[in-house]
Parts: C-alpha cells; structure tokens; sequence
C-alpha cells in the first residue's frame, strides 16, 4: 500500500509541474502552442511510466489500476485543446513530443533513483531495466494496437460534438476498457509518442519490431478507421439513397 501512495504522490506532482509549464508557457506568446503541448506529452509520458512500473511491479489489483488508468486519462484530456496546424507547424510539433517524451524518460528515472518507495528502490536496483512487455507475437500485439487506435479514433469522431462534461469521461472510459481488453496482450499504447518513451526502451524485442508494433499498427488503425467513417460508409449511404429514389 505504501507502494500505491507513493505512486499516486509522484502522479499528483507530475501533474502539478506539467500544469505550472502549462501556465508560464502563456509568457511565450507564438511558441506557446508548442510549450503546452509538450507539457501535455510530458506529463502523459511520465504518468504511464510510473503506471507501468506499479502495474507490473507492485501489482495493486486490476480494478486499482483501472481506476488510475480512468483518473490519469481524464485530468490529460481536461489539459488538451485541439487546433488546426501547418504542415510545418505539426512536424515541429511532433518534434516537441519526442522530445518531451524523452524528458519524461530521464524524469521518471530521476525519481526511481530517490528511492521514495520499495518499489522505486527495487527498480533502482535493477538499473530501471524494463521487460519484454508483450503478451503476444508480435503480429498479435500489432493487431491489438491496430485495433485499439481504431476504436479510439472512432470514439473521438463519435463524441466530438459532445459538451465536455460528457466527453471527457466518456473518452476516458474507452481508454480504459481498452486498456482491460488489450494491454495483456500490447499494453494497449496506440501511441507513437508514448510508446516510444515508455516501451522502447525494454527489452525482449528490436526497435524495428517495436516500430511495426507500436507506430505501424495505431497508424493503420487511425487511418482505416477515417477512411470507414468519413468515406466508405458516407459513399455506400449515398449509393443506397440512389437506389431507393431510382
């Protein structure tokens, strides 16, 4: 238990310090879309870090873990504000994530190294190695990304529309189921950012077959689930009204 406390501690102070970046990058004036996007990576990346390590660690029990999964996702959507970007705006922009997601990296080790709890002494201990974090092949994993990005992309488009107060929870509860019906078998990242912070660097499998995994299948995930909904289902509505009125 003391475990749990310190973990949800290290939570509570990341996102405080993600929200104080938040708050001085309104100094920035033009970089101050990038700087709060970064803040938003950051905190996202280092919160999973920490989940991750207590989920395969400490083990606190599913339903505890669920409910820090629901908790963490619904404060990072509440921080999030979507906007149309260039080109070039939206390549410095997945720049800045990277780079965040390699800050939150050194972060969490940062913390570990304290030594807070016996968990972070453990690891510490261990040199913070991280283990093959599938629980699959490689193809299954892959499919299990593929298909969580997919239901995730369709949950945003379905709920757009919503106020927030009903789209954010409704939004994190899908997060959360999907991370129950796959992250046994991929963790459930469909991520690129955040894979690429919290599961690259373990063991067990090459970078390329994480790339294939964690960066190929979210991306055709996304993309299958755009090209259903905005243009093979509006088409085939559109053939059959053209049937009825013949």
């Amino acid at each position: 238990m003391s475990d749990l406390r310190v973990s949800v501690a290290v939570l509570s102070g990341v996102v405080l310090l993600s929200g104080a970046c938040r708050r001085a990058a309104a100094r920035f004036g033009v970089a101050r879309s990038f700087l709060v996007e970064a803040a938003a990576t950051f905190q996202l990346c280092s919160c999973c870090q920490e989940l991750k390590l207590l989920a395969d660690a400490a083990r606190p029990g599913q339903w505890t873990e669920l409910g820090l999964c629901f908790a963490v996702t619904t404060i990072h959507l509440l921080t999030l504000r979507g906007r149309r970007l260039s080109v070039r705006a939206a390549s410095l922009l997945i720049a800045g994530q990277f780079a965040a997601a390699v800050a939150a990296q050194q972060f969490a080790a940062s913390v570990w190294s304290l030594g807070l709890s016996d968990l972070h002494a453990r690891h510490r201990r261990f040199g913070f190695r991280c283990f093959d974090p599938l629980g699959g092949s490689v193809m299954e994993a892959a499919a299990a990304e593929l298909a969580c990005a997919f239901v995730f992309q369709a949950a945003l488009m379905h709920v757009s529309d919503l106020k927030e107060q009903l789209r954010v929870p409704l939004v994190a509860a899908t997060v959360t189921a999907l991370v129950y019906a796959g992250g046994g078998t991929s963790g459930a990242i469909y991520n690129p950012v955040l894979a690429f912070s919290v599961i690259f660097p373990c063991g067990g499998h090459t970078h390329l077959e994480y790339c294939f995994i964690y960066w190929l299948g979210p991306l055709l995930g996304m993309s299958s689930c755009i090209l259903l909904f905005e243009k093979i289902l509006p088409f085939l509505s559109g053939m059959n009204h053209k049937h009825k009125l013949a």
